[in-house]
């Protein structure tokens, strides 16, 4: 269970609640998504990388192949069990630990990344062990991707809803932006790139349910018969205005600091 006050107005959500639906629904990034990691020379070819609030393992699952060793780590128990499940046969390793409490030894990462979870951390207490833990010149690469509620009507529909049964919830409202890097990143560390792109993301009203389902505002945080009811009122929703295949505009966004 998370409390902080920054987040949600500070209402408790735990991801493990949502774990099943997470790993049934919420590996949706594109190709393109990947791709463009890859074009910056990062998490492959003998690269050892750590991946930050891992959740189910979705990143280090899709690009395993691509020939880096992955290490994930992850705050709850649920979601570390699944990625286990998820990424048998490949190579990666899954530990259960807040960020604030990695310990591995200098220079071990060439790579660390941070995807949908940057926000999360208590980055005044991590940022130097990061920076201790990165080979020289390694990166921090955080990611990114969120839908559109204000260009996509089915998007801003189900979000509405959300606000409905959480009014607590402080995901709403996304429009496309860099991501924000805290300030004590500048103590070590240079921003070297960063991108923001819009992406068009397939879904069925089932998946884009399930997707909706596994957020923060709703699984995370809402008791069982909260979630009962706002799936059904969302499905008759989705049944009113979305056919049954649709695409979601969302976009991506990814931030690559350089340890110096």
């Amino acid at each position: 269970m998370i409390v902080d006050k920054r987040i949600d107005h500070g209402t408790a959500f735990d991801w493990g609640r949502v774990s099943d639906d997470y790993a049934r629904y919420r590996n949706i990034y594109p190709s393109e998504f990947y791709r463009r990691i890859l074009d910056r020379g990062l998490c492959r070819d003998g690269q050892t990388v750590l991946d930050l609030g891992t959740g189910t393992g979705v990143l280090p699952r899709a690009l395993a192949r691509y020939g880096a060793s992955w290490i994930g780590i992850d705050i709850s128990e649920n979601q570390i069990a699944q990625a286990r499940r998820l990424s048998e046969g490949l190579n990666v390793e899954y530990r259960v630990m807040p960020a604030e409490r990695i310990d591995f030894p200098d220079g071990t990462f060439d790579v660390i990344t941070a995807c949908q979870c940057f926000w999360y951390f208590d980055h005044e207490a991590i940022h130097n062990k990061l920076h201790r833990m990165l080979a020289d010149g390694g990166r921090i690469l955080v990611l990114y991707m969120a839908w559109l509620p204000f260009e996509d009507r089915i998007a801003g529909a189900s979000e509405r809803l959300i606000l409905k049964y959480n009014p607590n919830w402080s995901g709403e409202g996304e429009r496309m932006r860099p991501i924000s890097i805290p300030d004590c990143y500048r103590d070590g560390f240079k921003i070297v790139h960063h991108e923001e792109y819009t992406l068009e993301v397939p879904f069925t009203r089932e998946s884009w349910n399930g997707r909706v389902k596994a957020c923060r505002g709703i699984g995370a945080s809402l008791h069982e018969g909260e979630v009962s009811s706002w799936e059904r009122e969302h499905m008759r929703l989705l049944e009113r205005i979305a056919p049954e295949r649709f695409k979601v505009l969302h976009y991506a966004a990814m931030a690559e600091l350089k340890r110096i």
